[in-house]
């Protein structure tokens, strides 16, 4: 019977070891399961478009897993999943006369058109993220004709209701990570078993 407390004891102790080894790992942990590559672009870029990095990297995230040389069913290309048309536009608009399909995969050239479009979209839409985020996924003209729908938005400003369910899970998903992103990554927030 003594023994069989014993037994009971240490397991306990074992148990409040393991969990408070999980703790004080549990943003190791996160940034194993969240990690964010191309970090140095994603940071270099987000800075010249005023952009915030770990939106940047939520997007990326979703879009393209951090691969560079993913393509969509419906031939968007690279990190950023930029669509060929779109890209061209995007290159033209900065001034760009480079272009060819080929450069979006390259991670640099990718992030950098992706982030000047996002900041596009960031302006046009008045930093309202859900709209910005939607715009990313569905196109920028599909979010200015829900707006005028007053079925989606009761004031033609403010997006209640994403028709696509395709982009309201993308707005869910984007929006998820870009607050894990922030708590796991951001320097100044204070994490109660911070490293």
């Amino acid at each position: 019977m003594r023994s069989s407390k014993k037994n009971k004891t240490l397991v306990r102790m074992v148990v409040l070891v393991i969990c408070l080894l999980i703790a004080l790992n549990s943003r190791r942990i996160l940034k194993i399961l969240y990690p964010i590559h191309y970090y140095d672009l994603i940071v270099e870029y987000a800075e010249k478009y005023s952009l915030d990095p770990y939106l940047v990297a939520s997007i990326i995230r979703n879009e393209s897993g951090f691969d560079p040389e993913a393509v969509s069913i419906k031939g968007a290309s690279g990190l950023m999943q930029i669509m060929p048309l779109t890209g061209e536009w995007i290159a033209e608009s900065m001034g760009r006369t480079d272009y060819s399909d080929e450069i979006l995969f390259d991670p640099r050239i990718n992030i950098s058109l992706g982030t000047w479009y996002l900041n596009f979209l960031y302006n046009k839409f008045d930093g309202d993220l859900k709209l910005v985020i939607s715009a990313y996924n569905a196109g920028n003209g599909n979010v200015r004709t829900w707006l005028r729908n007053s079925e989606y938005s009761a004031d033609g400003i403010t997006l209640n209701i994403i028709p696509f369910p395709e982009t309201k899970t993308y707005f869910r998903r984007v929006s998820r990570d870009y607050k894990i992103f922030k708590v796991i990554y951001r320097e100044g927030i204070k994490y109660l078993f911070s490293d």
